[in-house]
């Protein structure tokens, strides 16, 4: 079954609650700091920069690349916000969450 582009999955949700924690701006790293430590899982940084960029390829986040620093070598760090969209779709399944969780024992 195919699945439509814009659909979110529940680790891009997460990627997207943890960007929103962090002021709605942070780069990787952060974003992975803060996902290990509400949910207690054990995720890759790999799989953070991945959903990044399928939810920038969606519309719900943007990204700038930052200042270049000695301390990362010359290299610059890219930075993630959510977009209108973005924060439009998580309450989206917020929404949807509470509503079908209702009624349940």
């Amino acid at each position: 079954m195919a699945r439509h582009r814009d659909t979110l999955g529940h680790f891009e949700f997460v990627v997207l609650l943890a960007l929103m924690r962090l002021d709605h701006e942070a780069y990787g790293l952060p974003i992975f700091e803060e996902i290990g430590a509400r949910t207690g899982r054990d995720v890759a940084l790999g799989s953070v920069y991945a959903a990044l960029s399928r939810l920038e390829d969606k519309g719900y986040v943007t990204s700038r690349l930052g200042a270049p620093t000695a301390a990362r070598g010359g290299k610059a760090k890219r930075f993630f916000r959510v977009t209108d969209e973005g924060a439009r779709e998580v309450d989206g399944v917020r929404r949807t969450l509470v509503s079908m969780w209702q009624d349940i024992a």
